[in-house]
């Protein structure tokens, strides 16, 4: 892409009230940008409003910034693999087919990352991806199931795909990565964004956005400089399912923006799958809402590559992969707790143990990650009932 062509895309996407709905409209009558600025206000009224043909014939205040600003980026990229940036257009034959067959793909796609650097022969999206979502504030059961569920079906070759938020999303990023090798051709993991990508956001995930950078793939359809913006996030959240041949949700409430994501996959013709959960928490609540909706049920990893046709993962035996295979012997202290959050005095009553001794094994149970303990004196058992 040259600069007056990244000029015109730019303003495209600049013109007030001009949507992408609307600029599709006149891509399809006029071919690219440039051919469109071109145009006299009554050509352009056969496929716009009034108002929207003045925008057009406007040059946008802030178009010359943001152009110098994204030519910038775009040539400076550190390093010959990592962090490589590139700008996706509507028109670019490495533009992700699957993300083009939905009803709204946005208009640019803003990537940084390894696999930034497509082409013809491998474009983003061609390799079986799957979108890892849920709760900002899961229980530690739920963040725990996030990051097993992702290192095992990225283990199995799914590419996860999430949205960079806190909780579960950045949860199953980092099982991801757990599982990328040091040079591999597609991304462990992509996270789509709700701000340009000359932002991180939340802050707290900023380490974890350069890890992306350096092994996944970052993306946005927003400009540089976009802060995060309230809108802009369930607006993100058609790109996340979008990219996906399924959602998976792991834990969330009625009023996530989860549930967003996964009645944007189900009208966009992807499998939903949702994770059971205690019938007492209500992160739980908006999982068993999908199910009962007709969102698979998913208790392994190995139900969702079943569902996709996929083989599965290497590694799906055993509690690490989420598998059914060869099922752990449990402590009694284990079967005692359940995998509903427990209080002490109630374990106390319920295995009769002393309470010092009863410490003692909790301790070496949350060491050995089989339970965590939880806020308010709790403690839950890890791993899947």
């Amino acid at each position: 892409m040259d600069h007056d062509e990244l000029q015109a895309w730019l303003r495209l996407t600049l013109s007030r009230g001009v949507g992408n709905a609307a600029a599709r409209l006149l891509l399809a009558r006029f071919g690219l940008p440039q051919a469109i600025f071109e145009q006299s206000e009554a050509a352009l009224l056969e496929c716009v409003t009034p108002a929207q043909a003045k925008a057009l014939r406007a040059i946008p205040p802030t178009l010359a910034d943001l152009v110098e600003t994204t030519w910038e980026w775009l040539q400076d990229a550190p390093e010959p693999r990592a962090a490589a940036r590139t700008l996706l257009t509507l028109g670019d034959v490495g533009y992700p087919r699957i993300l083009l067959n939905t009803d709204d793909p946005p208009l640019l796609l803003y990537l940084m990352g390894p696999a930034a650097r497509l082409s013809s022969e491998q474009p983003l999206g061609e390799r079986p991806c799957l979108a890892v979502v849920g709760s900002r504030n899961p229980t530690a059961q739920g963040a725990e199931h996030a990051r097993q569920f992702a290192k095992a079906l990225r283990g199995a070759g799914l590419t996860i795909v999430s949205g960079l938020a806190l909780g579960v999303d950045a949860a199953a990023h980092e099982g991801a990565l757990e599982s990328a090798g040091p040079e591999e051709d597609h991304p462990a993991t992509i996270a789509v964004v709700g701000t340009g990508l000359d932002r991180v956001y939340p802050a707290a995930n900023r380490a974890l956005a350069h890890r992306i950078a350096r092994q996944g793939l970052l993306v946005s359809e927003y400009p540089l400089g976009t802060p995060p913006l309230a809108p802009n996030f369930p607006k993100r959240n058609r790109i996340i399912s979008g990219l996906s041949q399924g959602t998976l949700v792991v834990e969330a409430a009625l009023a996530s923006g989860s549930l967003i994501t996964a009645r944007l996959a189900a009208e966009q013709g992807r499998e939903v799958f949702a994770i059971p959960g205690s019938i007492h928490s209500p992160q739980s609540r908006g999982c068993h809402a999908l199910i009962r909706q007709g969102a698979k049920l998913v208790e392994s990893a190995q139900d969702v590559l079943e569902e996709l046709s996929l083989p599965a993962a290497a590694t799906s035996s055993g509690p690490q992969g989420l598998g059914r295979e060869h099922p752990r012997q449990d402590s009694p202290l284990l079967q005692a707790l359940g995998y509903d959050p427990m209080g002490l005095d109630a374990l106390l009553a319920r295995t009769g143990m002393d309470a010092a001794g009863l410490q003692v094994q909790l301790l070496e149970l949350e060491l050995s990650g089989d339970v965590a303990r939880l806020p308010g004196g709790l403690f839950q058992r890890m791993g899947t009932a």
